[in-house]
């Protein structure tokens, strides 16, 4: 089994490269994220999925071990070989395609390039469960809801909108203020005003 390989590309071809190492020349279909550091950097690694069939072999290229792992789930739903597989990394970030999967948009994923409404959906039901967007380190994080303003701080906000200031200068302000660890209505107005005449 060819799990890596790293070297210099040499040549280049609709979805993929040929990546020689140690005297060899590797051909590899690749993922869009794989192809385009390769192609950028003339040089690098990539995780590989190696393909025996009865009319060949192939060798299948990703960025990260993140990727291959989604390829190998990808490819072990029905209807789904390695050249469709590949096509669908290639078609969406791997964030974005690990969320439409987890949250069972087959709006999004039909958007794909040669993947079916039909197909979306046997992917969605047959991964669903095996696919976390916690397993995917480049998932960001959805931030969590902004804390309201107390009642002393939206105080502060009316008494510096009375010294002339817009509604949106003092909100910031005020938070500014927060941010500093003002703890009562008299600290958050000084440190608003700091940020404010600086």
């Amino acid at each position: 089994m060819i799990a890596y390989i790293k070297g210099k590309v040499i040549d280049k071809f609709d979805g993929g490269v040929v990546l020689e190492n140690n005297g060899i020349g590797y051909e590899i279909f690749c993922s869009s994220a794989a192809f385009n550091r390769l192609c950028d950097k003339g040089e690098g690694g990539v995780f590989t999925y190696f393909q025996v069939k009865e009319d060949g072999v192939a060798l299948f290229g990703f960025d990260t071990k993140d990727e291959k792992n989604m390829f190998l789930k990808l490819i072990s739903v029905s209807g789904i070989g390695p050249k469709i597989g590949i096509g669908i990394l290639s078609g969406m970030r791997l964030c974005d395609l690990v969320s439409a999967i987890a949250t069972s948009d087959v709006k999004t994923l039909s958007k794909i390039k040669g993947l079916g409404k039909k197909s979306a959906e046997r992917i969605i039901l047959e991964l669903r469960e095996n696919v976390s967007v916690d397993e995917i380190g480049e998932v960001k994080k959805v931030e969590p809801a902004e804390k309201p303003l107390s009642k002393d701080e939206e105080d502060a906000v009316v008494a510096l909108m009375g010294l002339g200031f817009s509604g949106t200068q003092a909100k910031n302000a005020v938070k500014f203020a927060r941010e500093q660890g003002a703890s009562s209505i008299e600290q958050t107005i000084s440190f608003a005003l700091q940020s404010l005449n600086r």
